[in-house]
């Protein structure tokens, strides 16, 4: 039986895969609400930082379901209010 040289980066399909774990992973660490002095938020905040980390280096972008205070990033207008 031969041995297959392992591949240096994940398909496609297994990128999708993984932003899919890494999205409901996020939201596990987000999610519940906690005293930031609490030991509890301090290591779910220092797993979150390596997470967002490895979603760039895999995609090459910054991770497109983080959206900071519920409102997402700054989208222009279609027309003015009023």
């Amino acid at each position: 039986m031969a041995r297959t040289k392992p591949s240096e980066q994940l398909s496609r399909a297994e990128i999708e895969r993984f932003l899919a774990a890494a999205e409901a992973l996020h939201k596990s660490i987000v999610g519940p609400l906690l005293a930031y002095h609490g030991e509890h938020y301090q290591a779910l905040r220092k797993v979150h930082g390596p997470l967002l980390k490895s979603i760039e280096t895999i995609t090459g972008q910054k991770a497109k379901f983080i959206q900071w205070n519920g409102t997402g990033p700054a989208q222009p207008r279609d027309k003015p209010p009023g």
